[in-house]
């Protein structure tokens, strides 16, 4: 009896176990991470961007220090100025929010050729949330002075998740 009932428990468990799993890669298949939300000013969702939607726009790459970090890295990402052209944005501002809640805007004046980019990789690599990751908006320090003071520090904001467009 003892054994009888040992069967069925263990036979329960592989069923339970095949289910789970069958469930888990059904669920892991059909959602997509989203990196990056855009926002509306009334708050309406605009857009969401995964890695790899974020990966197939036009990458910008630049090298540059930071005063957040040793040495010049190279950083590449998506162009602040491809990105308002995508989403049709000329003029206002962008809220930029972090995942922390620290928030800052950016004049859409900022988005220009040779301008910062939302960067989703650093020295080729992907940036974790401990390294100030997935996103972070980086500019070109290095190659314009204009980009060295605390107002454009203060925009580089990273663990970023997301823009809300403003007029």
């Amino acid at each position: 009896m003892y054994l009888h009932l040992q069967n069925i428990i263990y036979g329960f468990a592989f069923v339970l176990i095949f289910i789970s799993s069958a469930l888990a890669e059904e669920h892991s298949a059909s959602d997509e991470v989203f990196l990056l939300t855009i926002f509306s000013e009334k708050d309406e969702i605009l857009r969401k961007y995964s890695c790899e939607q974020l990966e197939a726009l036009s990458a910008t790459k630049f090298k540059t220090s930071t005063i957040w970090t040793d040495g010049i890295h190279s950083f590449t990402g998506v162009s602040l100025l491809d990105l308002a052209k995508e989403l049709g944005v000329e003029n206002g501002s962008f809220i930029a929010k972090a995942i922390n809640d620290y928030s800052v805007r950016i004049p859409v004046s900022d988005a220009t050729r040779n301008g910062p980019i939302i960067a989703y990789k650093k020295d080729g690599e992907k940036m974790s949330v401990r390294n100030k990751g997935p996103l972070w908006i980086i500019y070109p320090y290095d190659n314009n002075a204009k980009y060295q003071s605390e107002v454009i520090y203060s925009r580089s904001i990273w663990q970023l998740d997301s823009l809300k467009v403003t007029q």
